[in-house]
């Protein structure tokens, strides 16, 4: 790894736990346990310039801030988010490859093709997750009974649906955006 991609890493990582740490958290009006915030992309603008292990290392690095500064109402919920952030990662790393193998296809399909993705291996993957873990105790889970699971199942779609639907294509044109400034300034980050 040189140094410019070492450079590239850090930065998108301490944006990413910068952005983590603000007070820009806005709970969800059906669940104020859930927070919508915006450090994940970040993490989705570096998968899509840098490649999908850099993406991957920044959640990793990203879940042991959370972990440090604000884990949230469950001690256990920076990997509950580490398992959304990756979930989603996957569904559009998957697409990435089909497209590249398949198509060559118009910037806002493309778009549209890793939100859908994304959107739909995160709240497939977070359902099962919920629904596996919310009935263990804390701080595994909240010691949930299987009604309330299946109340909270709903919300937690919802969550993870509209999360990603802002996170995905903002992260997908800021990559579009960094990567046509690379481009002008013959700026290469793997040399």
């Amino acid at each position: 790894m040189n140094t410019k991609m070492l450079a590239a890493i850090t930065v998108f990582a301490a944006l990413a736990i910068a952005l983590n740490l603000s007070p820009i958290k806005i709970p969800a009006p059906y669940a104020p346990y859930l927070i919508y915030q915006i450090w994940e992309i970040p993490i989705v603008t570096a998968f899509l310039l840098l490649g999908a292990p850099v993406g991957i290392l920044i959640a990793v690095v990203n879940t042991v801030a959370l972990f440090a500064f604000f884990p949230g109402a469950l001690p256990t919920g920076p990997m509950y988010n580490l398992a959304a952030v990756l979930s989603m990662l996957l569904g559009i790393g998957l697409t990435k490859i089909v497209l590249k193998k398949r198509f060559g296809a118009h910037e806002t399909v493309v778009a549209g093709l890793y939100t859908a993705s994304g959107i739909i291996f995160r709240t497939i993957f977070m359902d099962i997750v919920n629904y596996s873990l919310l009935r263990f105790p804390p701080p595994i889970g909240y010691g949930f009974d299987e009604p309330a699971i299946l109340a909270s199942l709903p919300l937690v779609t919802i969550f993870n649906l509209t999360l990603a639907l802002y996170t995905i294509p903002i992260g997908y044109s800021v990559a579009r955006i960094l990567e046509s400034i690379l481009k002008k300034s013959n700026l290469n980050l793997n040399q």
